[in-house]
């Protein structure tokens, strides 16, 4: 998948089909505009496109501080597995920002993206003001002709079969926010997880001979309360079972948050390699032990819940 990151980067001439926003999560109800998007590019050999910003619109203007259920690299890894051709990650600029919705389109999905096949969500807006909605861009398509011609797809919210509810970003942060890994991991369509090298810590846990690989999360990352959960962690071309601590670990630091996790049957020096933890189920909160002694204790329990939760859950 082609990773670009300013639109003068992008080059090809190819018809293709793009899709906007901000996709944060990529989740249930984001995979409906991605299949739209693979059918139309695999049925009208159209490129297929994502486009979305390097931070979310309404953060950098100030309206809000909400933290991002995944990263940008987290992101750009789900939409890869995909199989999409080019994901665009646009800079947020004064021009960009202050561009009008029909400008927008012309400019740059049908002038320079090539657009021939626009699919948004039905709560789609963009330009000055947000000015530009669904309706604007079927509109606009309607009255296209000739070499910039293109058709718009409209594709409304997916719903949980259960609730009834619409899924979206703002439901899974409630879910990630309260603990709940499994309730989010349904919505997103795929683990909760957490992405990045994996660094020096204060090696207790080899001095406890419960070795762990440590993650520093990034401040945009929206994380789960603190606490102990259930993982499952890829790193190159291997997966192990594991258990994780989010936290401070106040028994023996009380510091920066981090993830620290323990890999079941794994001796391999992995510092400077990226992993992915998948958060598979929340097992205990984070809590101060009196010795290192009774944290060992606890850790050797916590090390026995997860692998007979992780034997029947996999």
């Amino acid at each position: 998948m082609d990773y670009i990151k300013e639109l003068q980067q992008y080059n090809s001439t190819l018809p293709s089909v793009v899709t906007l926003g901000k996709f944060d999560g990529v989740h249930e109800g984001h995979h409906l505009l991605m299949d739209e998007v693979r059918r139309r590019g695999r049925e009208d050999g159209l490129r297929t496109v994502v486009f979305t910003f390097d931070v979310s619109p309404q953060n950098r203007l100030g309206k809000s501080h909400v933290k991002s259920i995944m990263t940008n690299r987290e992101r750009f890894l789900c939409l890869e597995e995909m199989g999409l051709d080019t994901l665009i990650e646009c800079p947020f600029t004064k021009e960009i920002q202050t561009m009008e919705a029909e400008v927008f389109v012309r400019k740059i999905l049908l002038e320079k993206l090539h657009a021939a096949a626009i699919v948004v969500g039905d709560d789609f807006r963009f330009g000055r003001g947000r000015a530009g909605d669904a309706a604007f861009l079927q509109k606009m398509a309607e009255e296209s002709s000739g070499a910039d011609a293109f058709s718009v797809c409209i594709i409304g919210k997916k719903k949980d079969q259960k609730t009834g509810r619409e899924i979206s970003s703002t439901w899974i942060r409630e879910e990630i926010q309260a603990g709940r890994i499994e309730a989010a991991e349904k919505l997103l369509g795929r683990p909760y997880f957490l992405l990045g090298e994996v660094v020096h810590g204060r090696q207790l846990g080899r001095t406890l001979q419960i070795p762990t690989i440590n993650q520093i999360p990034p401040q945009e990352k929206l994380l789960p309360p603190n606490g102990v959960y259930f993982s499952r962690t890829h790193i190159e071309e291997k997966v192990w079972n594991g258990i994780t601590n989010i936290g401070t670990k106040p028994t023996v630091d009380g510091g920066q948050v981090t993830a620290e996790t323990h890999l079941f049957d794994c001796s391999e020096n992995l510092y400077g390699k990226e992993a992915r933890v998948e958060l598979l189920h929340y097992h205990r909160p984070e809590r101060r032990f009196g010795s290192v002694e009774e944290l060992k204790a606890h850790m050797e329990a916590d090390i026995r819940a997860s692998q007979d939760f992780l034997t029947v859950k996999l």
